[in-house]
């Protein structure tokens, strides 16, 4: 019996590539996963698009493969995910050693597309199709999993923000049925997971087809909660807009999911919310967090921030400034704008460079007093933790909290799986350490 292929892949950017990088390699059911490219004989390039000059790391990474390519002629290589979407014959043109290029709503057409280039084929498939990628895709292997792992539940977005490319790579917002998310979740928990997230581009517009009509993301949520087994929900990436009445009451009612939001914002400035096409204020914002902190009052936020936004005065960003001592956000994830080609703020007049990396450290320098605050108020309090993996010391575990910050355990015949309560009594650089309270 000849031994299996062996495929490599390397996963940009979100979570939801992370799950769909799952997803490709047990759809190349022929295939079993390396660590290193060298002894690999398929590489797969899982794109992000988000990110400025994405395309150029990309084919970037690509010329470093151009050697292995030379050593060995059967290697297969190809680009998947958003950039593949975004830049599809082209990156056959520049990179014409890339065998097959598939954007992220046909990557279950990979064995067929993989298959084809056996054949000396060099196959490009960016299609939206009309059927239900999920559907198409293998049934999921009964491999042992880790306590956590990520659900996509819903993608595309039809929220047309002036920054972002999503809209063009992945498509309008789509959300799967309710019984194949539900079967999906209760095979993972069959295989050991106790954590699920909830992914997608804007999760909280989730309207999948239920019996009797569509659900929102709260009803799935409730459905989820049922789940024997399943003890944690999670979900990410929210939009303001789309945070509903029952949405809201599930966060203070709601035992298993956990008191953790992550909540973009991008701007404090009314003038660059709209500018931004992100349809509320920054007034909205700060009243829906009033009524989400009224809900369950411990939650944890977290936000995204861009700065340097075309146009932004310093004005704006002190708006920004203002909304951010106002909310103090657990964490928070801030960047710098970057044009991305063919969105409409890519055309209007750009922020000195300067001026932007310096607001850039101003916010986060802000972000991070809070979050070290807000860490080090945890010393003393008493919280679930979900243990993940052994840690650098011998008999010491790691795990996530329900606020979702990294805890360190001393403790003997602690396993990856176990959920137990414990005691924070410190609080490190970027971590936690807790004792056992049973």
């Amino acid at each position: 019996m000849s031994a299996p292929k062996k495929l490599y892949i390397k996963t940009y950017g979100c979570q939801m590539n992370v799950y769909d990088s799952e997803r490709m390699a047990e759809a190349l059911a022929g295939y079993e996963q390396t660590d290193t490219p060298d002894d690999a004989d398929m590489i797969l390039l899982n794109t992000c698009h988000i990110r400025e000059k994405a395309a150029e790391k990309v084919y970037s990474e690509l010329g470093r493969f151009k050697g292995l390519k030379a050593e060995k002629p059967d290697l297969k290589i190809g680009v998947a995910g958003c950039v593949a979407q975004a830049e599809g014959e082209e990156i056959m043109r520049r990179q014409p050693m890339v065998d097959l290029v598939v954007g992220p709503q046909s990557y279950h057409r990979l064995p067929e597309m993989e298959a084809r280039t056996h054949n000396g084929a060099k196959v490009v498939d960016t299609d939206f199709p009309e059927e239900d990628k999920f559907e198409k895709l293998k049934t999921r292997p009964k491999a042992k999993r880790g306590p956590t792992a990520f659900l996509t539940v819903q993608e595309g977005c039809d929220k047309f923000c002036a920054f972002c490319v999503v809209p063009y790579t992945r498509g309008a917002e789509v959300s799967r049925p309710v019984d194949r998310v539900l079967a999906e979740a209760r095979d993972l928990v069959e295989r050991g997971v106790r954590e699920v997230t909830l992914l997608g581009q804007n999760v909280n517009a989730y309207h999948g087809a239920a019996q009797g009509g569509e659900w929102t993301l709260a009803q799935l949520i409730w459905a989820l909660n049922d789940i024997d087994g399943l003890e944690r929900i999670r979900f990410t990436t929210s939009h303001p807009n789309d945070m509903d009445d029952a949405l809201i009451e599930a966060h203070g009612t709601c035992d298993k999911l956990m008191p953790y939001l992550h909540l973009p914002v991008q701007s404090g400035s009314d003038r660059i919310l709209k500018r931004m096409n992100r349809s509320h204020t920054a007034e909205s914002y700060l009243r829906l967090i009033e009524r989400i902190r009224a809900a369950r009052p411990d939650i944890l936020m977290s936000g995204d921030f861009i700065v340097g936004f075309p146009e932004e005065t310093e004005a704006d960003f002190q708006a920004t400034l203002d909304l951010v001592e106002e909310v103090r956000y657990g964490y928070a994830y801030s960047f710098k704008y970057s044009t991305r080609p063919g969105t409409p703020a890519a055309e209007r007049a750009q922020v000195d460079p300067a001026e932007a990396d310096d607001r850039l450290q101003r916010l986060q320098a802000l972000i991070t007093r809070d979050q070290r605050a807000i860490q080090n108020e945890m010393v003393g309090r008493e919280m679930g933790v979900l243990f993940e993996k052994p840690g650098r010391k011998p008999g010491q575990m790691v795990g996530k909290s329900d606020y979702l910050h990294a805890v360190h355990v001393q403790a003997e015949g602690l396993q990856p799986g176990d959920l137990r309560r414990v005691r924070i009594v410190e609080s490190g650089a970027n971590s936690l350490r807790g004792e056992l309270l049973d």
